[in-house]
This record gives C-alpha cells, structure tokens and sequence, in this order.
C-alpha cells in the first residue's frame, strides 16, 4: 500500500448550516487540530486482504459476491478491487496486523477535502462524467444521476477514476465504497467535540462511516456526509483503508 502524508494543522470539519443537503448529524461545521499522520492511497484490495486471511489474523469477508457479481473476494480479476463484506473488527484485525490502525473520523474527513471545507476531493463543483464511482445513468438503483455515468454497476478497481483524488493525493474517497473508521457513532458530537484530536465519543453502539459508494447520488457523497453502522455488520458498500501516526 502507497501511503498519503497529512501535515499538522486545524481544517473544517462538518456541514454549514446553509448546505441545503446537510443532515443534522453533520452540523455544526467547526475548526479541528490534528496532528500529522498517514493515510491508505486507497481503499485496501481483495488481494491485500487475503494476504491477512492467509496469515491467519483475518476473517474471511463474510460473503464472496458483491451487487453485480456472483464471485467477488475469490476471483483474480477483482483483486485490485476494494475488499467488502467486512465488519469493523474485521478492518480493525487486518490495520493492527499491516501495522497501522484505523483513521480517526475527524483524520478521514480532512485527508479527503483539505483545509478549506470543500464538498467533494476535487471541490464545491458536482462530478462530472466518470470523475468518481457514483450512481449515475448506468446505475441499477434509484435514485440515480443521469447526468453522469462512470461505466461502473459496482465497484472499480481502486484508484481507477484519477479524478477522485483528495488535495493529499488520496483516492476513491468520494465514490467506490464507503470506509469503516474507528470512531463510536454518535449523532450530536460535534456539538460537544474536543477541538483537538478528537477520536469519537466514549460510548455507543454504533461505528462511524465515511465516503460515497457506487449506489448513491453526488449529494451523498459529499465529504461531510457521515452514518453509523453496528460493528458486528458487513455489506457490499462498505470497505476501508487504515491510518499511522507520523513519527517525529
């Protein structure tokens, strides 16, 4: 796996209020410090993840199909895609044993759109044609955006639409698959999150995703968007990729 480097620094985090497609579990939008750490380029693969698999620190996915595929985990053809069907001890197992962990809410959000509280990687503009795997004219599922087709009814090849590319260099987090981080669910955070480093709320049931999927729409997809999942789930939309600190 290619890493991203994320400098130290605050940026801006959540909805404004004024963003006519913002869930109230994104507001309000407000200024966060992290220090630096590293990020997953990508989504992590089927092939990287059956290499955890066979080293025995990893469950097997938890089916081998994925929307449009009746084989998927197993198949070489997909083995640069992203890995799903994973729970969040799942992904957690797999970054401890790859020796990283998995990235804070707060580190995805700023490691996909910067400082400046953009909408989308690329900023505030929509995506055009085949800029992100998203649910466009070719899509199965409703709603769809007809204004927009990126050739895919599932997921693609990780890093296969250089246009979904954060200011950091990191790719797919706006499309592809939505990613597990480590973070507890909790609706109303941050109205009461540190302005430091924050890693979630104590307690919950829930974990935090993050990013678009191949079945939404781009106001979905939008990098404040955020849903909680159990832990103990997995599906066909959801991946992950894992995060490091930076050393001194």
């Amino acid at each position: 796996m290619v890493l991203v480097y994320v400098p130290a620094g605050d940026f801006l985090m959540g909805a404004s209020s004024a963003d006519p497609n913002a869930l109230e579990n994104e507001t309000p939008a407000h200024r966060v410090y992290l220090d630096a750490f590293w990020l997953d380029s990508t989504e992590v693969t089927n092939a990287m993840y059956s290499r955890c698999v066979a080293d025995g620190k990893c469950a097997p996915p938890t089916a081998d199909t994925s929307f449009s595929r009746s084989s998927y985990a197993s198949q070489s053809t997909c083995a640069g895609y992203p890995v799903i069907y994973v729970s969040w001890q799942q992904t957690q197992d797999y970054c401890q044993w790859a020796g990283r962990r998995l990235p804070t809410e707060a580190e995805w959000e700023k490691a996909a759109r910067g400082t400046d509280g953009r909408l989308f990687p690329w900023g505030n503009q929509n995506p055009t044609d085949a800029m992100a795997n998203l649910c466009g004219s070719e899509c199965r599922m409703e709603p769809r955006d007809p204004g927009i087709n990126d050739g895919f009814l599932d997921t693609a090849p990780v890093g296969f639409l250089p246009g979904d590319s954060s200011p950091y260099g990191a790719l797919d987090m706006a499309g592809n698959v939505a990613e597990w981080v480590a973070d507890r669910g909790q609706a109303d955070y941050y109205s009461v999150s540190p302005k430091s480093n924050p890693t979630g709320a104590s307690a919950g049931d829930t974990r935090v995703i993050r990013g678009g999927v191949f079945a939404i729409v781009p106001r979905g997809a939008r990098l404040s968007a955020r849903s909680f999942l159990l832990p103990s789930a997995s599906n066909q939309y959801t991946g992950f990729r894992c995060a490091a600190i930076a050393g001194p």
